[in-house]
């Protein structure tokens, strides 16, 4: 294989086997103060792919944070081949303030791919577009739910485009939804040029989950090695993920305390018992029923409810759901047992 050649991007040049951190200067506050994005930039001496890894499009959700700084720790640029844009933090004002949104309060994924005179949020998309996407082969895009909300582990991705169909089998959760593109979206941009992305969702807003941050790192790992960028592992997956046919969210039918009869990767059956809601007092009561069988991909975490509130998210299968249930028992006990691997022996390269 040739030696790579030196990767420019944001006005730095980065030599073959060498890393930087690029700082993009994106937009500015009412204060005249820079508003950046800082990207670690690590540049492989073999040419190769050109992914990137980025967390916190939405700023409270920080699982994705730490599995790109540990991602960030295990790569080795001489044995790398091509290059890795990783960017831990993508909305720094959200990440700031604990907020999912920007100040003009916009959600910054669904303002791609922006405009140079744009609201901030506009032209805060239009240099990531610009300076950072356009210069990608492929991206990762790490999610969590919202605030009071969980995630169980899922790739979503439009499985339609046979590369990024392929990447979402890579990565090795056992649930993969096919989601339709979202306008607006980095995803939707991305793909709209070329660029095939995968969106890893997992855990809640505003904290660090073990479970979700080993089963990124792990997944990120399993995609690079499907794009050729690091060394086969000699270990192989036993995660064969299955594809939702759809999902559906069921809504609180009145205001109370929710409190849930079901879990995170649990099957449920049609007429099932999800959740009892409540006044305070527990006087009056009533049940929530799954509309159909399925698996529990989502959930609300806060038991206080009103009415029309999306409280869980229900994945569909053409495969049978105790099928879909072992998959996902074993699959968050591999991740568990990893978790505690890389604890006891700890963290190596890649």
């Amino acid at each position: 294989m040739h030696k790579n050649k030196s990767f420019h991007i944001g006005g730095v040049t980065i030599s073959p086997g060498q890393c930087a951190s690029v700082d993009f200067e994106i937009a500015k506050l009412y204060t005249h103060s820079p508003l950046s994005v800082i990207a670690e930039v690590i540049h492989g001496k073999k040419p190769g792919p050109v992914l990137m890894i980025n967390a916190a499009i939405h700023g409270d959700e920080l699982n994705g944070v730490e599995v790109v700084r540990q991602i960030l720790g295990r790569i080795n640029p001489i044995t790398l081949i091509g290059t890795i844009i990783a960017i831990p933090v993508v909305n720094v004002f959200g990440f700031i303030h604990k907020s999912r949104y920007l100040p003009d309060r916009r959600d910054l994924n669904r303002c791609f791919p922006g405009s140079e005179r744009g609201s901030i949020a506009g032209r805060m998309a239009y240099q990531i577009s610009e300076q950072i996407v356009r210069r990608c082969t492929h991206i990762i895009d790490l999610h969590t739910a919202a605030i009071y909300r969980a995630n169980l582990p899922q790739i979503r991705a439009n499985l339609s485009n046979a590369e990024t169909n392929e990447m979402a089998i890579a990565f090795g959760t056992p649930v993969v939804i096919d989601a339709a593109l979202r306008e607006g979206s980095l995803r939707s941009e991305a793909e709209s040029i070329g660029i095939p992305v995968i969106t890893y969702e997992a855990g809640e807003a505003l904290r660090f989950e073990p479970y979700a941050i080993t089963a990124g790192v792990k997944g990120v790992k399993r995609v690079m090695r499907h794009l050729g960028m690091i060394r086969q592992s000699k270990r192989r997956s036993t995660v064969e993920p299955v594809i939702a046919r759809a999902t559906r969210w069921v809504r609180a039918e009145t205001d109370g305390i929710l409190r849930s009869h079901v879990s995170l990767g649990q099957r449920v059956s049609k007429g099932q018992v999800l959740a009892s809601i409540s006044n305070p007092s527990g006087s009056e009561e009533i049940q929530t029923y799954a509309p159909q069988g399925g698996i529990i991909i989502g959930q609300q975490t806060l038991p206080l409810v009103n009415e029309g509130d999306a409280i869980f998210h229900i994945a569909y299968f053409e495969e049978p759901d105790n099928l879909v249930e072992r998959l996902v028992e074993n699959y968050l006990d591999e991740v568990v047992d990893d978790e505690g691997n890389e604890i006891r022996f700890g963290i190596g390269t890649i």
